[in-house]
């Protein structure tokens, strides 16, 4: 067990954006966390590196302890990559500053091995040839590939992905879709907050299905999708499958 979830609370003012929810995830395990908009799923994918703050509970990642009283983050942001739904990349650097960036500010990697680093991974997410290029010059999908090669140029153990393909056009979701699948047949320890429920499928090791506020069913992907549990799941998928 790599991440331990136990009944964190999170509320903005009145509203209760998540409700006791516990899980844990396996190292090397890919979990999909899908459900309705407002359901949660950011928030919770965001409280696993400190981003949002819980206001009850605690998270366990590794040998990284995480409660309401946590402000020192930078051995968790270490271990744990993140990669968002509208890229954040750098737009006054090039590609590839942008994935060096970071090695050398946040792991104090001298310049030369940061870049050896940057090239390597940049050649993998398949933009080897673009690397003095800018973001505004890149598609949104090699944009997105660029900000999956900068959070594994950190070396973590765990990448979260916060609905990576739903600024992207259609034609553009596989190109990004690919490079997490490559990543987690790598062994990759993975969460993503998606509404590619195809890629739920093939690729999760198991799916958490959110609605307002709590993790309302977990399951193993192909028993989530062959037969929902719930009602609220099986609403959720007739509505999403059939369109």
């Amino acid at each position: 067990m790599i991440i331990s979830i136990a009944d964190i609370s999170k509320s903005y003012g009145a509203f209760q954006a998540l409700k006791h929810c516990s899980a844990t995830i396996a190292r090397g395990e890919v979990v999909v966390i899908c459900g309705p908009s407002g359901s949660g799923k950011s928030t919770l994918i965001k409280t696993l590196n400190g981003l949002e703050k819980i206001d009850s509970g605690r998270i366990t990642i590794g040998g990284f302890k995480l409660t309401p009283a946590t402000d020192d983050l930078r051995a968790l942001r270490s271990s744990v990559g993140m990669v968002f739904q509208h890229f954040e990349l750098f737009p006054h650097l090039s590609v590839l500053g942008n994935v060096m960036l970071a090695q050398t500010k946040v792991l104090r990697r001298p310049r030369p091995v940061a870049e050896k680093k940057a090239r390597a991974l940049l050649e993998r997410v398949g933009l080897g040839g673009h690397i003095e290029k800018h973001p505004q010059q890149l598609s949104g999908g090699q944009q997105q590939r660029v900000a999956i090669a900068r959070a594994l140029a950190l070396d973590p153990e765990i990448m979260l992905f916060d609905e990576p393909t739903s600024a992207l056009d259609p034609e553009m979701v596989g190109e990004v879709l690919d490079v997490m699948t490559e990543l987690a047949a790598g062994g990759m320890t993975m969460l993503c907050v998606t509404h590619e429920m195809g890629f739920a499928r093939r690729v999760a090791d198991r799916v958490f299905f959110m609605d307002n506020g709590e993790i309302v069913e977990t399951a193993a992907s192909a028993a989530f999708f062959d037969a929902p549990q719930t009602d609220r799941a099986q609403h959720f998928l007739s509505r999403i499958l059939t369109h």
